[in-house]
């Protein structure tokens, strides 16, 4: 959606999608906005409660049936598995994408991992093709004035035009772009608690195939999964930034973290907006 500066001012329910790097700012602004008459769409929230629901239910309940205690409890109904998924906790949604690696470290065989990427992947693509409807729930069930989608990180991976369109048509996109300093942050941050990512298959075994060879490796088995994420997470987060460039050219805007950093309520935000229009 492109919009002169006085078009924003005038929109009168504002719906916008935030792009970015997890860690980039856009929970924390969707959060700061929250406060105010803004619907906080998470669309990794959406993933974990609506379309990855039962894998991760299934997953956890596999863990469980290996525990005797458990596995009689559950095989008689005793005991019911539930998610306790939440906006600030998605921990339920890393632990089913899992890392890549020694089984005997928690890791998953390379079938079993990109199936679960598989999922992932359509998962996202069906929270994203939500939203036009979660607009209009905001307005008409909730009684919000505004709609922010706070979108994952890997929606520049999705690879499906439709989406991006439809993302398009109903909000305005913008891009929170990391300076310099807050991508060697970012990544100082990875490489201190390596979570689980999703990673398009083309990137993965390009980049697998690199780290196998440079670590003298045979089999995927072989591989430390923390350290393959450590090793993996910069290529992965610069192989994203055009990615990001090339969707807000096409189809929004860009606000850099510096800025971001200084909008402190609703209204810095909105003038924030209104400058980037302007660019």
């Amino acid at each position: 959606m492109r919009l002169s500066p006085q078009e924003f001012r005038n929109w009168q329910h504002k719906s916008i999608t935030l792009l970015g790097m997890s860690g980039v700012g856009k929970t924390r602004l969707s959060a700061m906005l929250r406060k105010g008459n803004w619907f906080h769409y998470s669309g990794d929230y959406r993933i974990g409660s609506r379309y990855l629901d039962e894998p991760i239910l299934d997953n956890i309940k596999q863990q469980a049936m290996q525990i005797p205690f458990l596995r009689d409890l559950l095989r008689t109904d005793s005991i019911y598995i539930a998610n306790n998924l939440t906006f600030d906790d998605l921990s339920p949604v890393s632990s089913f994408l899992g890392k890549l690696g020694n089984p005997e470290q928690d890791g998953l065989s390379l079938p079993e991992f990109k199936r679960r990427q598989a999922l992932h992947h359509q998962a996202e693509i069906a929270a994203m093709c939500d939203v036009p409807e979660f607009i209009q729930k905001a307005h008409e069930i909730y009684g919000y004035s505004h709609f922010i989608n706070d979108a994952g990180g890997s929606v520049c991976e999705l690879d499906d035009e439709e989406t991006l369109q439809t993302l398009a048509d109903h909000t305005l996109i913008l891009y929170l772009k990391a300076t310099e300093q807050d991508e060697k942050e970012l990544i100082r941050r990875a490489e201190i608690a390596p979570k689980p990512l999703y990673y398009r298959e083309a990137f993965l075994d390009e980049q697998l195939a690199k780290y196998m060879g440079q670590h003298a490796l045979d089999y995927v088995a072989q591989i430390d999964p923390d350290d393959f994420v450590r090793w993996v997470f910069p290529h992965l987060f610069y192989s994203r930034i055009p990615r990001y460039e090339a969707i807000a050219r096409q189809y929004g805007y860009t606000i850099s973290t510096t800025d971001l950093a200084m909008v402190e309520c609703e209204q810095d935000f909105l003038a924030l907006v209104e400058r980037a229009l302007q660019a």
